[in-house]
């Protein structure tokens, strides 16, 4: 019997198949998803994982990989068939290796994203994901989704961190590809096939990261803006000036910034007169100096900001980034949302916040819109929450509607439907009706090839 054998296979510890032990691992985040587990295993190798997959792959089950789970498209969350394995990467927790030197290190894919940051910064190295959930967010989760975060305008998304891996496939062979080269063009990326696939062609078990150098102290801003346009524009302006120092850039609307002032508790606007827009960035003060006040004053005289405020230390520039890390976390309280986690072009991001705002005036005009996100990217979190005297339910029908002409409008304007929370099984459909058949054509291609019997991740993504 299979559950047998995966009990033997993990040991007394590493397996629950307890209700009450299980709901946190098969409820999504923002309760949107729900399933069943056959059983839950937590592997403490590569080689018990391949030996579950292995076996799995026997009996035909479907096996779903789990890290954090902090995802919010339910790719971590088996399906209702209570047939389903979860496989718990929790018990992956250790930095194999670590080489100040070589900017690397090998870290197993249980091992929280806020761990592997200190790892790095004990040998004065910089690992540069970086992102809300990174106190429980696991590393082989934000790599199967490609995770993105508040540094990817400096160092790129998860993708570009990651030198090596090592994959267990889908019949619970185990490649090693746990290299750390920088170049290296002997055949195909085998590597780029795993980053962002969300479990459905391997299961990732440890990761060889690239480090960079420390880059010191950080100067943090926030600051007032009386449009979106203007975000761009100082973007453009500070890149200009600060071409090196910018590590992150971050816009958020004044109804995002109100909702996490009434929700969570210890947290107000710096500016005493409200805003339409604000930007939060840091840049790496190095050799830039006085450079950032002369930014700003400039900003502010030509009008492309209002006002805006340096962290006078790090315990202020810490209360400025809280702000920007808890508005999903306040949004929650204010009832049902639509959420888009959707990039355009840089430079068309006025246009997309001005055209999808008359959408919703016309198709959902009592809706309250919470934008947000990684301007410097092009990547906005695009909700819409419910009014507050609207049934959820209605809200939720008549939300269709409205995620579709957003997402059209996001195409057309040359941009994605996914910028940096994958698929999963919310935005499966929409994956179908947005990429061209070719593309989807090529994805099935791959997950046939690699996973002829999906038995990885049955029914995500693809």
């Amino acid at each position: 019997m299979l559950v047998d054998e995966l009990k033997a296979i993990v040991g007394a510890d590493g397996w629950t198949t307890d209700a009450d032990e299980l709901e946190p691992h098969v409820t999504e985040w923002r309760n949107r998803a729900r399933g069943k587990a056959l059983i839950m295993v937590s592997p403490a190798s590569t080689a018990e994982v391949a030996a579950v997959v292995k076996a799995c792959a026997g009996a035909g089950v479907g096996i779903v990989p789990q890290g954090g789970n902090t995802g919010l498209c339910g790719g971590a969350i088996p399906d209702n068939s209570g047939r389903q394995v979860l496989l718990s990467m929790s018990g992956l927790d250790e930095i194999r290796t670590i080489d100040a030197g070589d900017f690397s290190m090998v870290a197993e894919a249980g091992c929280v994203l806020a761990d592997v940051q200190e790892a790095a910064r004990r040998i004065n190295r910089h690992f540069a994901v970086s992102l809300a959930a990174e106190g429980s967010c696991q590393i082989g989760g934000n790599l199967a989704t490609n995770a993105g975060g508040i540094n990817v305008i400096r160092y790129g998304t998860a993708r570009a961190q990651v030198l090596g891996l090592e994959v267990v496939l889908a019949d619970g062979t185990i490649w090693n590809g746990l290299r750390s080269l920088i170049k290296d063009t002997a055949g195909y990326d085998m590597k780029q096939l795993f980053l962002g696939s969300e479990g459905t062609l391997g299961i990732i078990t440890a990761a060889t990261l690239r480090l960079h150098p420390d880059p010191g102290d950080m100067t943090t801003v926030f600051v007032a803006l009386r449009s979106a346009d203007q975000a761009v524009a100082l973007l453009v302006r500070v890149r200009e000036k600060l071409p090196d120092g910018i590590q992150s850039f971050e816009l958020m609307s004044e109804r995002a910034l109100r909702f996490v002032e009434r929700h969570i508790p210890g947290t107000t606007s710096p500016f005493d007169i409200v805003h339409s827009w604000y930007v939060l960035f840091d840049v790496a003060t190095g050799t830039h100096g006085s450079a950032i006040e002369e930014v700003l004053a400039d900003a502010i005289e030509d009008g492309i900001a209002s006002d805006a405020i340096i962290a006078k230390n790090t315990q202020e520039a810490q209360r400025l980034w809280r702000l920007r890390h808890s508005i999903s976390e306040a949004q929650k309280h204010e009832g049902v949302s639509l959420k888009h986690d959707i990039s355009v072009p840089v430079g068309r991001i006025g246009i997309f916040l001005q055209r999808a705002q008359e959408l919703l005036d016309t198709m959902m005009p009592r809706a309250r819109l919470v934008a947000f996100g990684h301007v410097g990217d092009g990547n906005l979190h695009y909700n819409v929450s419910q009014p507050a005297d609207v049934n959820a339910d209605e809200f939720r029908a008549d939300g269709t509607a409205v995620t579709e002409a957003i997402y059209k409008l996001v195409v057309e304007l040359g941009g994605s439907i996914s910028a940096e929370h994958g698929i999963g099984v919310f935005k499966k459909d929409a994956l179908q009706r947005f990429r061209s058949p070719v593309e989807l054509d090529l994805m099935r291609t791959l997950k046939l090839a690699l996973d002829p019997r999906n038995t990885l991740n049955p029914g995500k993504v693809i």
